[in-house]
């Protein structure tokens, strides 16, 4: 799949919390997709790219220990989830969909927007 444009694979998934999606390598599970927008899909582009760029395991890894960091940090989970690095990346250009033609590599480590909220 051509990251700059292209659907991903969407896969619907049960076992996915309602209004939920996750991206394993690429593809997304979803309980239902009919949520899922055009801002939704760019968002999950951008972590196909993190993923890429880390060779996908080690985003996994690191993506966990950021989220525990940020959980004893901000004790709340949400909160936690949010100030992730490779989400307020996601979270800053989901609406931009020329941002990957433009992004920088380890971008999610360079952004103005990687301070704590």
């Amino acid at each position: 799949m051509n990251l700059r444009r292209g659907k991903p694979l969407i896969v619907r998934c049960p076992f996915v919390p309602r209004r939920f999606c996750v991206n394993i390598f690429g593809l997304i599970l979803t309980r239902d997709s009919s949520w899922i927008d055009s801002d939704i899909i760019n968002h999950e582009r951008i972590h196909t790219a993190q993923m890429r760029e880390l060779i996908f395991v080690p985003f996994y890894i690191l993506y966990f220990l950021e989220w525990l960091v940020r959980l004893l940090q901000h004790r709340q989970w949400y909160t936690a989830y949010k100030n992730i690095s490779f989400e307020r990346e996601a979270y800053a250009h989901g609406h931009d969909h020329t941002y990957l033609a433009q992004r920088r590599h380890f971008a999610q480590w360079r952004t103005r927007n990687n301070r704590d909220s």
